[in-house]
């Protein structure tokens, strides 16, 4: 059992993993890209990938705060190249939104597949857009910095799963509720929103990108 204080240090601890992740996960900016994906399909559908796409944020959440570190280290990959290619991919996926001409209304059409679904909760729906490699650097960030906790190890689980489950609450929320949201706005509002975050999503990719360059270039040999 965890003593009075360790529960107060559990509460805070997974406040900061919530404070850290919510504003580049953001779900609420993520919401009309979300809609504008799955417009082709039904709001059953889209209540599914909804689920999913949070189930999934939440592993890969967990999974990058406890053993983040130690696979980037297995491939031999450091977190300024991982922000360079992340960011790229994150970037070019808003670019794509920026250039859409579609409409963002849903609209009816075939119902998807069991193995659409699945791969579409799992790219391009959570990755890179909903728990991309700007969320998922600041997870390995926050788990490297674990061991410094006061906590026992117990208490770290237990702040980590309710951190990114927080986290993946709020995914599920916004985009289960991005129609009727999409509904609440009216066509050319959402399309605005959809713009405006597409914009933020491309700079936010640019800016991830910029944060490995600038970590990169000093381990750069000079010339002698």
């Amino acid at each position: 059992m965890l003593a009075t204080g360790d529960l107060l240090e559990v509460g805070r601890t997974a406040s900061v993993i919530v404070a850290a992740l919510f504003p580049i996960v953001n779900p609420l900016g993520g919401a009309p890209i979300f809609l504008t994906l799955t417009a082709s399909t039904s709001s059953a559908t889209r209540e599914v990938l909804a689920r999913r796409v949070a189930l999934n944020g939440f592993v890969i959440l967990l999974v990058s705060l406890f053993v983040g570190t130690r696979i980037l280290g297995f491939f031999g990959i450091s977190v300024g190249v991982m922000q360079v290619g992340g960011g790229l991919l994150l970037s070019s996926a808003a670019w794509n939104l920026l250039r859409r001409d579609e409409p963002v209304e849903p609209r009816a059409s075939a119902p998807w597949s069991a193995t659409q679904i699945a791969t579409a909760a799992f790219y391009p729906l959570t990755l890179p857009l909903t728990v991309g490699p700007g969320s998922i650097s600041v997870a390995v960030t926050l788990g490297a910095n674990a061991p410094a906790s006061a906590l026992p190890a117990f208490g770290l689980v237990l702040a980590a799963l309710l951190g990114t489950g927080g986290i993946a609450l709020s995914v599920y929320l916004s985009y289960s509720f991005a129609e009727r949201l999409a509904r609440l706005l009216g066509a050319a509002g959402t399309n605005v929103f959809l713009r405006l975050s597409s914009f933020i999503l491309l700079c936010l990719g640019i800016q991830i990108m910029w944060n490995g360059v600038t970590a990169l270039v000093p381990t750069l040999p000079l010339p002698r």
